[in-house]
């Protein structure tokens, strides 16, 4: 039988056609799953009981990027309790403090700042040049802290973690393996010692203060790089990262109904790996933060913090935020599921 050569074309392309749109379906479903949020891992922990109540990857060795400064802060409050320095010590600036780079306050040798400025300024501001400035001042050097550093991850059961900076830059042969380390699980550790056994929360529920009111230029505003406070309920730290290799990272905790969570975040990215600043990071968070409290055990006792932590005089010095951003455009509203 003669079959025309259009019809033996048209036959052909029904044939490919079946061959290949299974191919095209598998495609467009992974570059669908290519376009979602990212992230390296994650884990939910009840403050007060220290159990897992959500994870996912949460063993991932990574950076912490900026989320280094909870240490940093956890060393030098060890210092602030032996008295081996005060919130009132002034720390003069050196030339090496002020080269940090990165999110900083531009601290100049030629200024002085008590140790509280300064932590308000790792805290708040991220600065690199507030926590390289208090390493050195607590422990005499910047090296002499990381060994601190190391030793306090160790005492706390920190396994899968490395220190080798006070504020998290990336290294300068631009190697992962050769800066900060941790993992999810490992930095949940940490910050449940944090809110249960230092004022922390002191510094990181801060939204706006000014650093420097008397310097010659003003004072530099600093707003918190912690976008969920005040628009997520209970939410009162604590410590946001980024770097390029480290990804989005945020180490949050919120308080409701006297019962605590604790979330951890790291390598966050958003959707087809897009530096968002760190709104998938955020929105990831304020889920997990709600399916935190939903699964914490009807038993689980209320959180207790700190007995007697000591309170700033000025960490109240907030800044009261515009009337347009008491009721902020961004909700975090997660979209509902397809």
């Amino acid at each position: 039988m003669f079959i025309a050569p259009a019809r033996l074309l048209f036959l052909a392309s029904l044939a490919l056609a079946a061959i290949t749109s299974p191919l095209l379906s598998e495609a467009r479903a992974q570059s669908g799953a290519s376009k979602e949020p990212t992230w390296k891992g994650y884990i939910v922990t009840d403050a007060a009981t220290g159990k897992v109540l959500l994870e996912d990857n949460a063993d991932l060795v990574t950076p912490p990027a900026s989320m280094t400064k909870l240490m940093t802060f956890a060393v030098l409050h060890d210092k602030l309790r032996a008295g081996a320095i005060s919130l009132s010590t002034m720390v003069p600036v050196t030339a090496e403090d002020a080269r940090m780079g990165g999110t900083q306050v531009y601290l100049d040798p030629s200024e002085t700042f008590s140790v509280e400025d300064l932590v308000h300024a790792m805290m708040i501001q991220s600065a690199n040049d507030a926590a390289h400035a208090l390493a050195r001042a607590s422990a005499g050097s910047d090296d002499a802290f990381v060994e601190l550093m190391n030793a306090k991850a160790r005492e706390l059961g920190m396994t899968q973690t490395t220190f080798r900076t006070p504020h998290g830059l990336p290294p300068a042969s631009s190697r992962i393996a050769d800066g900060d380390l941790t993992t999810p699980r490992d930095f949940a550790i940490l910050c449940r010692h944090l809110v249960q056994k230092t004022d922390v929360l002191t510094y990181t529920a801060v939204k706006e203060r000014d650093f420097g009111p008397a310097r010659p230029k003003g004072p530099q505003h600093m707003i918190n790089h912690n976008k969920l406070l005040g628009r997520v309920e209970g939410v009162d730290g604590l410590k946001t990262g980024y770097t390029k290799g480290a990804g989005y990272c945020l180490s949050a905790t919120a308080l409701r109904n006297g019962r605590r969570v604790i979330t951890v975040i790291m390598g966050s990215f958003g959707p087809g790996g897009q530096i968002d600043r760190g709104l998938s990071r955020d929105r990831k968070t304020i889920d997990l933060i709600n399916r935190g409290f939903a699964a914490l055990p009807a038993d689980s006792p209320v959180f207790v913090g700190p007995a007697a932590a000591p309170v700033s005089p000025i960490s109240s010095s907030t800044t009261t935020p515009p009337a347009s951003e008491k009721t902020p455009a961004v909700r975090f509203v997660l979209p509902p599921r397809k």
